[in-house]
């Protein structure tokens, strides 16, 4: 079947076409409007005329895809907040660092910090002016205050701070993630700096938290344990908040994480069941259409309690418009529903197409479509069970075509195991969902019996304890892959040609196939020209120093790590699978480096730096070390002084002053970044 020959398919490509072109170029909203107004005209004009010819002409159709491509362009200007004429930014814009009194509410509780807990909230007022927008909210942790709820409102005298961009390469952009959800600020505050206000508004979010905060005060009593309650919370409420990291790590690892976000699957198994609770209201007049009212109606409900995730969201709209289309008696094609859907979530919420649940959602669906029905029919066992467990397997495999690409970009691994983790959790879902409904209603109408409770707890921990087992297994557990967003696109288009050899054996698709080889190929040798082949690095960790000295395919880190932070250290995992380094090898901080001909000095807590006979390049301060910052530069001359993670702010900040009086460049690592030497470039 060839996808492309769908209309819809093509239209929602061009829509995301234009979602990319308007996020990446920030194209001002009234030229966005006017642009998308005169194509419309002339898509208009095209269409008249067409409806005369016997022959239709290419520019009708060529119209209609710039409409589109425009269209995305407009939703996504039309949806950036910083266009609101009363968005916050534009009453901060000259005053980033002043203090503000601020009146704001709670939208959503997120998973807290190490040191902070952490909320997205709606900005009601600043100094007494009515404004819009979302920013995110640090409180510093504190064992004797309750979290806040949802709803509440606060008023609060603090400053914005700026998102900060990664320290370090190849590190995760949170700034840029953030961004995408229309935040552009963050506050730091304290409990005793919060003022409660008094607000009889509820909003959407605001019942769909109290809904899950009654519910889960109903099942306290029960005594879940943490792990349980909190995997309880993630496949039917959609809050994974509260799941630990132990935990996380392990359905991660398993290739099960896709079992604790709501998608398709449990949306499709709630479907099931109040399909079966509503069937009788066929048998009455208008029986359908009141059935098909109220399933979309509680599909929605149900995606509003589970947080409106890009996962839920996909979900729910694809069988909403099943649930309609059954009731309106019209085949539905199942490449038409999913892009129908992305088409619909794309036009009120465009920036869901970075999210990666919502990727990986559509990309499993979609390869699911297309490859299952081809592998199933490779082998038809007449046992049922054995037909069950083998359809099963093709749906996993055929679902890893679509992510395996994406997956390996964002998170670097592969779980060798993973369909044994569905093999064995996936056949029992529906009933864990199923007994999972049953247990809440039963314990908010208060006659759920304490065995049924220990029952269903027991389900959820043996599931827990499967999938730790099959995570342990690191034998099979491929991790670091370094993986690069050319080898996401080269990928699928290996794969694509691959999937269509194999459904049609001719000449065209081998010669297709055999160029992406070579193309694939050709992006190899790319790469090993295009990594780093020499260069020093200043990391920035805060309160420890990390030197590497990249050389070809190794690199060689100096670190001052205790045993629990090098266990737990990410910065050099994440450079060397960034560059697709082969070879770690560690050693300690060394006094001097000879970098070809420029020499780096190291000064740490001890101050020492009485070397007559060098002139160093560089000078690295770690540790805050009580040095005459005038008088090194008097005696050693440098070009430029580096101050790392390791420092005292306040030493940061005097030697700051001091090389700009001096007009020597001067590198913060905890501001700048890491500080990068290329050797190759500099010689």
């Amino acid at each position: 079947m060839k996808l492309l020959n769908f209309t819809i398919i093509k239209l929602t490509i061009c829509l995301i076409l234009g979602i990319i072109i308007g996020y990446l170029t920030n194209i001002p909203l009234s030229i966005t409007i006017l642009s998308t107004a005169l194509l419309l005209l002339i898509l208009l004009v095209f269409y008249l005329i067409s409806r005369k010819q016997f022959i239709k002409s290419i520019w009708f159709g060529i119209t209609a895809f710039l409409v589109m491509i425009s269209a995305g362009v407009l939703t996504t200007s039309f949806h950036n907040q910083e266009n609101f004429s009363n968005h916050y930014t534009r009453v901060i814009s000259t005053e980033i660092d002043s203090l503000k009194t601020i009146k704001f509410r709670i939208r959503e509780v997120l998973k807290p910090g190490n040191y902070y807990d952490k909320y997205v909230i709606d900005l009601l007022e600043i100094d007494d002016e009515n404004t819009s927008g979302k920013t995110l909210l640090n409180i510093q942790k504190d064992t004797l205050q309750t979290p806040l709820k949802v709803d509440n409102v606060y008023v609060s005298r603090t400053d914005f701070k700026d998102l900060i961009h990664p320290l370090n390469p190849h590190q995760f952009d949170y700034k840029t993630y953030l961004k995408k959800k229309y935040i552009y600020h963050q506050l730091f505050i304290t409990n005793e700096s919060l003022f409660a206000i008094e607000s009889k508004t509820k909003t959407l979010f605001g019942i769909a938290d109290n809904i899950r905060q009654h519910i889960n005060k109903k099942l306290k009593p029960y005594h879940f344990k943490p792990d349980e309650l909190a995997i309880i919370n993630a496949l039917l409420l959609g809050q994974r908040q509260d799941i630990s990291e132990d935990v996380y790590t392990s359905y991660t690892n398993a290739g099960a994480i896709h079992i604790l976000a709501v998608s398709g699957l449990h949306v499709g198994i709630i479907l099931l069941i109040l399909s079966f609770i509503f069937k009788p209201l066929e048998r009455f007049k208008h029986g359908k259409l009141i059935k098909t009212i109220l399933l979309v109606s509680l599909l929605w409900s149900f995606a509003l309690i589970a947080g409106l995730s890009a996962s839920v969201t996909r979900a729910v709209t694809m069988f909403s418009i099943v649930a309609i289309a059954l009731n309106l008696k019209r085949p539905t094609n199942i490449y038409n529903t999913l892009s129908i859907s992305m088409f619909v979530i794309l036009l009120f919420k465009p920036l869901f197409i970075f999210d990666v649940g919502f990727q990986l959602s559509y990309l499993a669906v979609f390869a699911i479509v297309a490859i299952d029905p081809f592998l199933f029919n490779l082998w038809k066992p007449k046992n049922k069970v054995v037909k069950f467990y083998w359809h099963t397997f093709t749906i996993t495999i055929s679902a890893q075509f679509g992510i395996i690409p994406v997956s390996l970009y964002y998170f670097h691994q592969f779980p060798g195991l993973f369909f044994i983790s569905n093999l064995i959790i996936i056949p029992f879902l529906g009933v864990i969902l199923g007994l999972g409904i049953i247990i809440i209603l039963l314990a908010v109408l208060n006659i759920l019996p304490q065995f049924g409770a220990d029952i269903y707890g027991s389900i959820i921990g043996l599931m827990n304890n499967f999938v730790g087992w099959v995570s342990k297994q690191e034998a099979f557990l491929l991790k670091d892959i370094s993986f690069s967003l050319l080898y996401v696109m080269l990928s699928y288009i290996l794969i694509v040609t691959f999937i269509r050899l194999l459904f049609k054996r001719n000449y065209s698709n081998l010669k297709l196939f055999l160029i992406a080889i070579l193309v694939v190929q050709g992006a190899f040798i790319y790469n090993e020209f295009s990594k780093p082949s020499n260069e020093f690095i200043v990391f920035h960790k805060s309160r420890y120093s990390v030197l590497g000295h990249t050389i070809n395919n190794t690199i060689v880190v100096a670190n001052d790590f205790d045993s629990i932070v090098k266990s737990k250290n990410k910065i050099i995992k994440d450079y060397v699978v960034g560059n697709h380094i082969k070879t770690l090898e560690e050693t300690s901080i060394s006094p001097i480096y000879q970098l070809k001909n420029k020499h780096l000095l190291v000064i740490d807590s001890l101050g020492i730096y009485n070397i007559k006979s060098l002139k160093p390049d560089f000078v690295l301060l770690r540790q805050s070390p009580k040095i005459n910052l005038n008088r090194l530069i008097d005696s050693l001359k440098p070009k430029q002084i580096i101050a790392d993670g390791s420092n005292y702010k306040s030493y940061i900040a005097r030697w700051e002053q001091i090389c700009k009086k001096r007009k020597i460049p001067f590198h913060q690592t905890s501001k700048k970044g890491a500080f990068i030497i290329d050797l190759v470039v500099s010689d």
